[in-house]
């Protein structure tokens, strides 16, 4: 993830965690979030099925992501995420608009609006 520093307040030498939501590419309505200091490897984990809260809705794809410099302040952040007023911020702030178009589809544009004679 270029452009991030790497270095956290933790200490010299500690990764940054990060705080992710991902969308299953086979489920439009099954999202997942979680925290990881390693978000490359962790998606590549999502994707394997070695999870076993998102093994049966592989492939996934990145929606959001967030780097903090400490791993409690991540996980915080996650946990609320997770909440019901935290998963109402999400959807509002930070995934609208991130919709997912299956593999050759192509988006049909709205049907210009209708024009009635006065």
């Amino acid at each position: 993830m270029s452009g991030v520093a790497r270095q956290g307040e933790d200490g010299p030498g500690k990764d940054m965690w990060y705080v992710y939501i991902i969308r299953s590419l086979t489920s439009d309505n099954q999202e997942y979030t979680g925290s990881t200091s390693n978000f490359r490897q962790r998606l590549a984990d999502h994707n394997a099925g070695k999870s076993r809260h998102t093994a049966k809705y592989v492939p996934w794809e990145l929606l959001w992501y967030c780097a903090f410099p400490e791993k409690m302040r991540a996980i915080e952040f996650e946990k609320y995420l997770k909440s019901h007023s935290g998963r109402a911020f999400a959807t509002k702030r930070l995934t609208k608009g991130a919709t997912h178009q299956p593999a050759g589809a192509t988006r049909v544009p709205d049907p210009p609006p209708t024009l009635v004679p006065d």
